[in-house]
């Protein structure tokens, strides 16, 4: 990585979400963990109010956290000066989620406009909780 990304890195890094402020991710206490080109992750501390009626994390709260993470893993290559869009996202969930949550996100494709991404949801043990994939739009911010 250049000197230049590195920089803008640790500027993306040292600002809210990764270089946004996103209100919502503050309210269900998503916390940023680490930005690179191509890779994102995020942890989810499962609190009370993240639970359903089975005292599991609840699909949305974990699909919002996906969404997230991987929508900071679509504009990692310029954190600061790109938006982006979710055109699409499907997410596959394989077991209960019961502790607090690692989230990682990579890109798979990338193109001028359009960027395909996937991620996971791991429990504390590295087991996996979920799988999404991704569509973003990147917009250039003004």
């Amino acid at each position: 990585m250049s000197p230049e990304a590195s920089q803008l890195q640790a500027q993306a890094l040292e600002c809210g979400y990764f270089g946004i402020d996103v209100p919502f991710m503050r309210h269900i206490g998503l916390l940023p963990v680490s930005l690179e080109p191509g890779l994102a992750r995020t942890r989810l501390p499962l609190r009370a109010e993240l639970v359903n009626s089975r005292g599991h994390g609840h699909g949305g709260a974990l699909m919002s956290a996906l969404d997230f993470t991987l929508s900071a893993v679509a504009r990692s290559h310029n954190p600061l000066g790109l938006g982006v869009i979710t055109m699409e996202m499907n997410t596959h969930f394989l077991a209960s989620a019961s502790t607090d949550m690692l989230i990682e996100a990579r890109i798979l494709r990338q193109g001028a406009r359009t960027v395909f991404c996937e991620g996971d949801v791991l429990d504390q043990s590295g087991g996996k909780v979920c799988t999404a994939r991704a569509v973003f739009k990147l917009v250039t911010l003004a």
